[in-house]
């Protein structure tokens, strides 16, 4: 028997529905589905079946030696045990193994897994491994009509990743919560990768914190001449106030049109689409980068997709892009595919390229009712990508005006789309027309009024998803495959909230006391020096063992000088932490209202002058509370959000707002008859 691997379930069910003449029969081998066929069986993973770990000895967290864990061996744990068995039974079946997960670091280590388990009950089982970036027949009997080696340098350097995050992660995360006091499902996780992001959000929050407002004013005037449009003072900003005053009390009631500028302006099409521009383009359009990425994996595995996991921004020569493009003739995108087709098929060409995978693009077409709006969303971001380049240049007929009123000058720029180009293709955030009258030099016009508008200049903003994944890339933080599951884990722990991602006073104490007293692990530089050391293992220039044993030593500085400061470190963050308890002040006694929990478990704000003041406000039974930074306007308070896994957020607002909304709710239900016996004694209310 041939045995074939694939790294899910979905993917064995379409490999083997592809490579069988027909439907292949289904088998149950220790729980898990196999598709037999031809003398052949496809199995799917649940991604990676064992996972590095720490020896049972190193479970306690507070009788761990963290010294001694920065060196402790680890060992490899099975994380689906049927999943295993049924490998090793099919193994020991086998004549011959073909490895057919995804082609990137993570996948040939899922596979070698793999091989490694059957080869304990088939030492001598030979085994290939074959490569695609679309799950399409062609391309899929393509890659098994000619199997390559498995790269075992590239799996070890995923595997090194795997042992390294575990020590670094292990060790910091245990040292802060131990040093905090927050353990348990509430612990404060550090992470080589996730302390240098977070680091960022928290320094552009301390950016914007500390900017200072400059006052200044603008001087707008609007014109006539037939159609009407507005003109701005050449100098922009006035920072005196008496000085625009002074050139406003001047002005007349005409302005003479002194000089018409016309000219052209293109655009250049985008390029293919790597991991990073896709995640931003999504998030552009208002899908998460989990989601977006969530969302890409399952139309790579369903092959309407390629694989959506790659840094490259160039089309191979060997993709047929008129092929793919022909394929859309029949579908709501015909007319795209049409006008494409009448012309010079020549792509864009991005910045970077490699030979893993090509930039993401459309495989094959599906129909707009065949996939959830999400999904279609995504698709149809692809397939616009796809088609935007190979068009040609988006072309605009600009117009600079200069009008003189009373010896001052006051401008205008107007912009009319003349050829859509890309654009046409590519339908989103298209710029409007900003289109003026028709002008000529020593036109006299009318100056129906002016407007002197004071404004403030603003901070810095804060990074929205896709911009801080770009930030990420460019600093050497994480890959293409984890950098989004980073921003996850931030939202899950609760140290940032919203989109663009706010820290909460939880990653402030954190970052706070890690730069302090270990700052190497808040800067990328180290995490970067172990990307390029990763790199060099998938070459064969250097060997995991090395790499593993410097990261161990760069870990071993690290925690000496966390040790040394450790009552510091425990004093930073427990004040930190207190301050994020914090809901406001209480109106009864002036003191703090803060976070608090019964003795039962159950979770209140209550004054922080207990028992001299008794003024509580419930809170709901579940969900880690999130506390902003917006105050209510009655109450002083700060507005809270509640965040459960898998839900969207509730804002939940101001507590003492939706307390009294609460309490009204209940007379009512009191008057109608219709209170529920949980909400006799419970805040909480599904919205």
């Amino acid at each position: 028997m041939h045995l074939i691997i694939t790294e899910k379930h979905d993917t064995a069910k379409r490999i083997a529905a592809i490579l069988s003449d027909k439907k292949p029969a289904k088998e149950r081998v220790n729980g898990v589905d196999v598709y037999k066929l031809d003398g052949k069986a496809v199995i799917g993973l649940s991604g990676h079946i064992v996972e590095v770990d720490f020896p049972k000895d190193y479970n306690n967290w507070q009788k761990t030696d963290l010294k001694e864990l920065v060196h402790a061996d680890v060992v490899m744990n099975p994380t689906h045990a049927n999943i295993v068995t049924a490998l090793r039974k099919l193994g020991k079946e086998s004549e011959h193994l073909t490895i057919a997960t995804d082609y990137d670091r993570e996948g040939e280590l899922i596979g070698v897994e793999a091989l490694n388990l059957i080869k304990k009950v088939k030492p001598d089982i030979p085994a290939d491994r074959v490569h695609y970036s679309t799950i399409t027949p062609a391309e899929i009997k393509k890659a098994f009509s000619s199997p390559t080696k498995i790269d075992f340098n590239l799996a070890a350097a995923g595997e090194s990743r795997q042992v390294i995050d575990l020590i670094w992660g292990a060790v910091l995360t245990r040292f802060v919560s131990l040093s905090s006091g927050r353990l348990g499902d509430k612990f404060l996780s550090v992470g080589r990768v996730q302390s240098p992001t977070l680091a960022i959000i928290v320094n552009r929050e301390k950016e914007r914190e500390a900017f200072v407002p400059v006052p200044y004013w603008e001087l707008f005037a609007n014109l006539a001449n037939g159609g009407e449009f507005e003109a701005q003072h050449k100098k922009g900003r006035f920072l005196d106030k008496a000085e625009a005053e002074g050139i406003l009390a001047k002005l007349g009631k005409t302005g003479t049109v002194k000089s018409i500028d016309l000219g052209k302006r293109n655009e250049k099409p985008p390029t293919p689409f790597n991991t990073t521009e896709f995640l931003r383009a999504a998030s552009a359009i208002g899908v998460s980068a989990a989601n977006a990425m969530r969302i890409a994996e399952y139309l790579y595995v369903n092959g309407f997709i390629s694989y959506p996991r790659t840094d490259n921004t160039v089309y191979p020569q060997t993709l047929d892009t008129r092929s793919i493009i022909e394929s859309f003739l029949n579908t709501e995108f015909r007319k795209y595919a049409e006008k494409l087709l009448s012309g010079n098929l020549t792509p864009t060409r991005g910045k970077k390229e490699t030979t893993d995978h090509p930039p993401i693009h459309p495989a094959t077409p599906v129909k707009r009712g065949d996939l959830k709006e999400d999904e279609w969303k995504i698709y149809e971001l692809v397939v616009r990508r796809f088609f935007a380049t190979f068009a040609g240049e988006t072309q605009w007929e600009t117009m600079a005006v200069i009008v003189d009123i009373s010896g001052e000058e006051f401008g205008a720029n107007g912009a009319r789309l003349t050829e859509p180009g890309w654009r046409w293709y590519y339908s989103y955030n298209v710029p409007q027309d900003r289109i003026l009258p028709k002008l000529r030099e020593g036109q006299v016009l009318k100056v129906i009024d002016v407007n002197l508008i004071g404004k403030e200049t603003q901070p810095p903003s804060r990074y929205g998803q896709g911009h801080l994944i770009k930030i990420m890339e460019d600093l050497g933080l994480g890959t293409k495959s984890t950098r989004h599951e980073i921003i996850s884990k931030l939202y899950s722990r609760a140290y940032v909230h919203g989109n663009p991602l706010q820290p909460t006073k939880t990653a402030y104490a954190v970052i706070e006391a890690l730069e302090k007293y270990a700052s190497t692990i808040t800067k990328p530089d180290m995490t970067s020096k172990l990307e390029i050391d990763m790199d060099e293992i998938s070459e064969g220039k250097i060997t995991e063992e090395y790499v593993i044993k410097e990261s161990r030593d760069m870990l071993g500085e690290v925690f000496k000088d966390m040790s040394k400061n450790q009552e510091l470190i425990s004093e930073s963050l427990r004040n930190g932490l207190y301050e994020d308890r914090i809901i406001g002040t209480c109106q009864k006694c002036s003191s703090d209202l803060i976070i608090r929990k019964s003795r039962k478990g159950s979770r209140f704000i209550g004054c922080s002058s207990y028992p001299k003041c008794d003024f509580t406000l419930p809170l709901p039974k579940s969900g880690q509370i999130i506390v902003t930074d917006k105050q209510c306007n009655d109450h002083g308070l700060y507005f809270i959000k509640i965040i459960n896994k898998g839900k969207r957020p509730w804002d939940v607002g101001c507590p003492h707002c939706n307390f009294i909304e609460w309490q009204k709710k209940l007379e009512e239900e009191k008057k109608n008859g219709t209170v529920k016996k949980e909400d006799k004694t419970a805040k909480e209310t599904k919205k």
